[in-house]
């Protein structure tokens, strides 16, 4: 039987692109542009990467649910830029049984600066306008029911609270939380924090950045699964 480290050197065309099922133009637009960028993840970083495409594999070859939590400090940018593109992933390669999360060691607000930079990429993202903690609502695909994104922490309903993967995306929460109770799988996957260019002349560029990164390497994740045999 070959093995995932084998299966992993086979070149899947950067992902052909495939026709998301009704996905939003612009989005599918930018999506395909994403997957034309895998050569830029470094091979260390694949490898973790794939670490989670196995664990989506397996947990499907199973029959069961696959429930991924993206943690981060606040549950305020990049826990939320997981959450939704693994979402989009897992739809634009037709990855089905996939539900996501994400969630924080303590709760805040999802910051209104990584709304935009979704929105600029195409996502439709609406607000209630609470003055505390809105609630956003998130359409990518026509197929799908749109997702509710707000702050919360990791073990806040609606999160699962047992048989899911901790996806941790920023060192702190990673250091801060060396137990997630409830994981079954749990991931290392730190990316910087958008937030150190607030209120400068390069805010939305880094915001654009860290949206792009994130979009491309859970897309190169999802893009693998049906490569792994069970």
């Amino acid at each position: 039987m070959p093995s995932f480290a084998l299966l992993a050197l086979t070149i899947f065309a950067g992902a052909a692109p495939l026709e998301s099922p009704a996905m939003l133009p612009e989005l599918q637009t930018y999506v395909l542009a994403r997957t034309e960028e895998f050569d830029q993840i470094p091979a260390a970083r694949k490898a973790e990467l794939e670490r989670l495409t196995r664990y989506v594999a397996e947990k499907r070859a199973a029959g069961e649910p696959v429930r991924l939590t993206f943690i981060c400090t606040h549950n305020s940018r990049r826990s939320h830029l997981g959450q939704l593109w693994a979402a989009v992933a897992a739809t634009h390669y037709r990855v089905s049984g996939v539900e996501t999360f994400s969630g924080g060691t303590e709760a805040t607000a999802f910051n209104p600066r990584a709304v935009a930079a979704l929105q600029r990429a195409g996502v439709q993202i609406e607000s209630d306008d609470a003055e505390t903690n809105p609630r956003y609502t998130a359409t990518y695909s026509d197929s799908t029911p749109a997702a509710v994104h707000f702050s919360k922490k990791y073990d806040t309903p609606p999160n699962p609270t047992a048989d899911f993967a901790a996806i941790m995306v920023c060192t702190d929460a990673d250091e801060a939380c060396p137990v997630v109770a409830g994981a079954a799988f749990r991931l290392a996957l730190p990316y910087e924090d958008p937030k150190v260019a607030d209120d400068t002349p390069q805010e939305a560029t880094r915001y654009d950045e860290r949206t792009a990164q994130i979009g491309r390497e859970l897309l190169y994740a999802f893009s693998k699964v049906r490569l792994v045999k069970p």
